[in-house]
């Protein structure tokens, strides 16, 4: 049936529920008109974008759902030294009755030493360590399986949190770096169609703990020889990037609480460079304007993927709420406000964001804003299992790249790394079968 009322507020919920989503859909067909019109002028089809292999969860007005909050509640670990400042793990011992100065040697066998066995802390009374242990250091992440790949210089690791949750982090070494991606959230709720790890949902926010804990457990396995096959007891992770599983800026106050312990000095936090840090988005632009102003100056990542609404529409249904001009808005006050160059992300997906006047559209919309501001990162997509969608070919990706040289947009084809154990980006699914 065909919705042709002029007063909405006449019709039942349910007529007014398919008035919405017969007006999305007309929206929809009209903007891929467009893209249809602009792809058939370069001569290559336009691919229309599908949900392969799930059934992408809808709201009322038609449009994929994008879920902020669990939908309901759930319980969230125990406090942990981690989630503390180190002027509150000093009141916490001294509620269990010990001086001040023992959260400072908690915290070097935590931050420095990466350990959480008592039998390792002789500088603590031994017959208080146990205790302490529980108290301080309640389990957060269990292993549950480790795959490698690249000569064992690509590790993911599966991890079980307290409540049974499954989340994964990829751990990479480089000529010069070691780089951690980690995850902020159980699942995600944005719903991307291309992205394992959004064909999840939402299960919950992950602590300020658990975020860090899978960065000393990453320093562990690296001192310990894990990485690479060689002990490195001097090396430690040196880069990290909130690329793994869920939205960053919808876990806002934990993801920055996590930030500010990795660059506070030890024995307060890891010691880590804000640089070293990259805080990737969708585009969560009142989110993106607050991280402005933390005084913290991470390297920002706008994961784009398509410089027009008709497209990014239906690749990030977060464009629903913030357009592609709001979002790189947000993006450039990022860059003027903490002096940092921005990253943009942009998974290349065949037939469907590689054309080259998307690139030219991109290119424009970038330096109307100004110039030396920005950096994009161009990726072929890594595919998730049971879909058609794919990377885009090798001379496709190049041609959008170099288009991207040409007109002056600093860009750089992103190395990808662990495919061969769906570890790459948009690989993370958290899957304990596999």
């Amino acid at each position: 049936m065909v919705m042709t009322s002029s007063n909405p507020t006449t019709l039942s919920a349910d007529e007014r529920k398919a008035l919405r989503q017969e007006q999305a859909a007309a929206q929809r067909a009209q903007q891929l008109r467009i893209s249809t019109s602009r792809a058939q002028a370069e001569g290559r089809a336009q691919v229309i974008p599908t949900a392969e292999g799930w059934k992408q969860e809808m709201g009322a007005d038609g449009r994929p759902e994008l879920q902020f909050a669990t939908k309901r509640r759930v319980s969230q670990p125990p406090t942990h030294l981690a989630d503390l400042t180190l002027a509150e793990r000093q009141e916490k011992l001294k509620e269990l009755g010990l001086p001040a100065f023992r959260a400072k040697q908690l915290s070097v066998h935590y931050f420095q030493h990466y350990t959480t066995d008592p039998a390792k802390m002789s500088d603590l009374p031994k017959d208080r360590r146990e205790e302490l242990v529980d108290a301080m250091f309640p389990k957060l992440l269990t292993e549950v399986k480790r795959l490698t790949t690249d000569d064992g210089k690509t590790i993911k690791f599966l991890w079980r949190l307290f409540d049974g949750s499954l989340v994964e982090s990829v751990l990479m070494r480089y000529p010069n770096r070691i780089t951690l991606c980690i995850s902020s959230q159980c699942g995600c709720g944005m719903n991307c169609p291309f992205c394992a790890t959004g064909q999840a949902g939402l299960t919950r926010n992950m602590s300020t703990a658990e975020i860090l804990d899978q960065i000393v457990q990453a320093n562990r396995v690296i001192a310990e020889g894990g990485l690479g096959g060689q002990k490195h007891p001097d090396e430690r992770v040196g880069n990290i990037v909130f690329m793994g599983m869920g939205e960053p800026l919808a876990n806002y106050k934990r993801v920055m609480n996590a930030v500010h312990r990795m660059v506070a000095e030890a024995p307060e936090g890891l010691g880590m460079s804000a640089r070293g840090i990259t805080v990737s988005t969708v585009g969560l632009v009142p989110a993106i304007r607050k991280l402005a102003n933390e005084d913290v100056p991470v390297t920002f990542a706008l994961s784009l993927h398509a410089p027009d609404d008709e497209l990014r529409d239906e690749l990030i249904p977060v464009n629903s709420r913030w357009k592609v001009d709001e979002a790189l808005d947000a993006a450039y006050d990022y860059y003027v406000k903490t002096g940092r160059r921005v990253s943009i992300e942009y998974a290349l997906i065949k037939d469907m964001n590689d054309h080259e006047w998307r690139a030219e559209m991109l290119a424009k919309k970038l330096n109307a804003r100004g110039r030396g501001w920005v950096h994009v990162n161009p990726i072929p997509l890594n595919p998730v299992p049971g879909s058609i969608w794919t990377r885009s070919e090798p001379d496709i990706t190049s041609k959008f790249v170099r288009r991207l040289d040409e007109l002056g947009v600093p860009t750089t084809l992103r190395d990808t790394r662990g495919k061969e154990i769906d570890g790459a980006c948009g690989q993370l699914a958290a899957d304990g079968d596999k």
